[in-house]
């Protein structure tokens, strides 16, 4: 699992950069929400995730882990993707309100279950 999220987050990283540097050589930072996003939630939390499956989250139930995999990112997909379109002026606000919502309700869930997955290997 610990490769999964690295490999996942260093795509984000690489995405991230390109639109920053699209944003610098355009000299549009519309996307800048979108930019710090993908960079922190797609690169750097995925990462930390990555970190933490190595180091510590060696005896957890698989089941559990992969779920919690895909539910990052499930949600950080769409909710970048939402974040993007709404920037973008691609769709209205008040469309991917609810979307955004419910994202970061999935990313949110993700978060909880690493801290369960924590608990979990602490006590074996």
């Amino acid at each position: 699992m610990d490769k999964k999220f690295v490999m996942t987050g260093l795509g984000y990283g690489i995405l991230g950069l390109a639109l920053g540097i699209f944003m610098a050589a355009t000299k549009n930072h519309g996307q800048l929400a979108t930019h710090a996003h993908i960079m922190l939630l797609g690169l750097v939390v995925s990462f930390i995730y990555g970190v933490c499956h190595k180091l510590w989250l060696h005896d957890v139930p698989k089941k559990l882990a992969t779920i919690q995999f895909y539910l990052h990112q499930t949600g950080t997909l769409v909710l970048l993707i939402s974040l993007f379109l709404m920037y973008g002026g691609y769709l209205a606000p008040s469309v991917l309100g609810p979307v955004l919502g419910i994202a970061s309700i999935v990313v949110l869930a993700a978060m909880v279950m690493m801290k369960v997955l924590f608990i979990k290997a602490s006590r074996s």
